[in-house]
């Protein structure tokens, strides 16, 4: 398990970039204010906190039973797709609140979405697999497991979905992150006459 320090910079360095590109562009603009900190700031907390959903229990767990064990609530794993719907009701919750826009508010829950699977796929990478489909099937299944078959063994045709299939689970996480940005006016342009 990654300690939350990861979890938080991975999701800050990787999801968010273009967040923290534009405090970068504003300070190095002099045009750093509150109220243009507003918004990355706001992304970078409703992200952070959600990135972090999956070990909620640790709160719990460490002082009460003083044991690090954080993956199940009762009888759900809070590491899975289905635990993940809290990050988009958080992350609605805030948007709603500090927008008053409905529709700002759910990029704002699928951007704290992306957040939260961040945390899945770097526990994948640490542990070696997650509950990514309770209550669907219990045992932990592992994303980065599905890129390491062989062809000699499997055949091409199950070598090449279980690649498709790995590298479109971790694409579609980026490009959501990216979507939720693009309509909270966070994008990178393409200048073609550069």
């Amino acid at each position: 398990m990654p300690y939350p320090v990861a979890h938080v910079l991975f999701f800050i360095f990787c999801m968010s970039a273009v967040a923290v590109y534009a405090i970068f562009r504003l300070t190095s603009l002099k045009e750093l204010s509150f109220r243009r900190l507003r918004q990355p700031l706001l992304l970078l907390f409703v992200g952070s906190l959600c990135t972090l959903f999956p070990d909620i229990m640790i709160l719990y767990n460490l002082p009460v039973k003083g044991t690090l064990e954080h993956c199940w609530i009762g009888p759900i794993a809070t590491h899975s797709i289905l635990f993940s719907s809290t990050a988009i009701l958080f992350g609605t919750l805030v948007g709603y609140i500090a927008y008053r826009n409905l529709g700002k508010a759910i990029y704002l829950g699928l951007f704290g979405e992306a957040a939260f699977l961040t945390h899945l796929l770097l526990d994948d990478i640490g542990e070696g697999g997650t509950e990514y489909l309770f209550p669907l099937y219990e045992e932990k299944v592992s994303v980065f497991s599905l890129m390491d078959v062989g062809f000699q063994e499997n055949g091409i045709l199950y070598y090449m979905t279980a690649s498709l299939a790995s590298v479109f689970f971790i694409c579609s996480v980026i490009m959501m992150a990216l979507f939720a940005l693009s309509h909270l006016g966070f994008e990178f342009k393409y200048r073609p006459e550069k």
